[in-house]
């Protein structure tokens, strides 16, 4: 009997509508602040996303990795178990938010101006409102979908996920054993073009991350006396040499294919040694796509010396390392020999880069999505410069995408949003996400 996927009706669709604007608003309500060095709390948020799905019969699991540092999981069978599962996946934590520098209280979930105003309104709360919305519609109204999806929300991913998706998949692998890919957040998004032509950046690849610490050695002694080995300047003089260094342009794949619809759509020529008339077609968002031409290494942390005329004979720094699908390495090596002889490098955080094809059945489900909400829209692969929880589920063999789904108006500066002053989500672009998500899981 062939699979009959649940049509959203107008009911339905209002009903659906309703329930994700809620649950946005809800889950910014509480506060899950990641403070990075495993300082963070995703027991309350865990506990609300455990009650909204009991609330439709939907059995679900938190699993502590550590005190209040939580994952929710839960799984809805589908009705072919000859398919392999998907994996629809959030994180539950957020970065912290410092409330004298927005216009409203920052965890506050505020309905105003036609947004939805607070700290994970767009990383991700807004994606695991549409998660929930999704699967309790689905549950109140007796729908199985044809494919087994495994529902996650993972717990530290704005800390790297040790605590969160690399615990889960390392200590819990069961819990995707017979999935095959995933979907999660920062993917699926518009931008409209000088044209007036709308593209849905669909992320197929995202850059891996190597965060590293420098430490400077050297003669420690009174801060009146001439000193030639001072740790603090050879510090300094590493971290100037790495933060202005210019990496040379490594084209991948998945920007190449971005950049040449771009061209095509704005009638610019695609010549890779000058990108810049494509990329302003752009706009902000040109400055994640720049970022993603080359691996990058951004100094974020100092620290050195405990009184004002003691030099300290050891100093240490911080590295933000993003690296391009392929050119692992060459960050790695590069870093140690702009560090100097007196400055050793240390790997803090290192995870894979990834990087996948835009093309087969799940992809085309993704286009149909969007197309299905958005007949003028035009779905494209993106390279991503952060990073998500598929990297954990790819040392699985799972397949990630980024497929959160938003319809934005065009002077929107969505991407100044994650991590910034007055994150907020328009309720119509979010009313569109779950629609979309709705067509393509239920077609998935």
């Amino acid at each position: 009997m062939k699979h009959s996927p649940l049509e959203l009706t107008p009911a339905l669709r209002e009903e659906l509508e309703a329930d994700v604007v809620t649950l946005c608003s809800e889950l910014i309500q509480i506060p899950s602040v990641n403070f990075g060095e495993g300082k963070g709390d995703e027991e309350a948020v865990a506990n609300y996303v455990s009650k909204k799905l009991a609330e439709v019969g939907i059995t679900s699991k938190i699993y502590e990795s550590a005190p209040k540092r939580v994952s929710v999981v839960a799984r809805i069978e589908g009705s072919d178990k000859s398919l392999p599962g998907l994996v629809v996946h959030g994180h539950l934590d957020v970065v912290p938010a410092n409330a004298a520098d927005w216009s409203v209280d920052p965890f506050s979930g505020l309905i105003k101006d036609g947004c939805i105003w607070g700290r994970g309104a767009v990383d991700m709360k807004n994606m695991d409102a549409m998660i929930l919305g999704v699967f309790r519609l689905w549950a109140r109204h007796g729908y199985q979908p044809e494919r087994t999806m495994v529902v996650v929300f993972f717990g530290d991913e704005e800390a790297g996920g040790i605590y969160g998706s690399r615990w889960m998949a390392q200590k819990h692998p069961e819990i995707f054993a017979g999935c095959s890919e995933a979907v999660s957040e920062v993917g699926g998004f518009s931008l409209t073009l000088s044209t007036g032509k709308r593209i849905y950046a669909i992320e197929t690849a995202e850059k891996g991350i190597e965060w590293m610490k420098l430490t400077a050695q050297g003669l420690a002694g009174h801060g009146s006396m001439i000193n030639k080995e001072n740790a603090v300047t050879r510090l300094a003089d590493a971290v100037s040499r790495i933060g202005n260094y210019k990496w040379p342009q490594r084209m991948t794949k998945t920007n190449e294919a971005l950049l040449r619809a771009v061209a095509e759509l704005t009638g610019h020529k695609y010549d890779a040694s000058d990108l810049t008339p494509i990329l302003k077609e752009l706009g902000s968002i040109s400055r994640m796509l720049g970022a993603t031409l080359t691996n990058t290494a951004n100094p974020t942390m100092l620290e050195a010396g405990y009184k004002a005329n003691v030099i300290p004979q050891t100093a240490s720094a911080v590295v933000d390392g993003r690296t391009i699908p392929g050119f692992e390495k060459e960050l790695l090596e590069t870093v140690k020999e702009l560090a100097g002889e007196h400055v050793t490098v240390e790997s803090l955080v290192s995870d894979i880069p990834l990087e996948v094809d835009f093309e087969g059945p799940l992809v085309e489900k993704m286009i149909d999505a969007i197309k299905a909400e958005d007949p003028e829209g035009i779905p494209v692969p993106y390279l991503m410069s952060g990073g998500t929880d598929n990297k954990a589920l790819a040392k699985l063999g799972i397949k990630g995408y980024g497929f959160s789904p938003l319809k934005l108006p065009p002077e929107l500066d969505f991407l100044a949003l994650f991590h910034g002053v007055d994150e907020r989500v328009p309720i119509d672009s979010l009313k569109f996400g779950a629609r979309s998500l709705h067509h393509f899981l239920a077609h998935a």
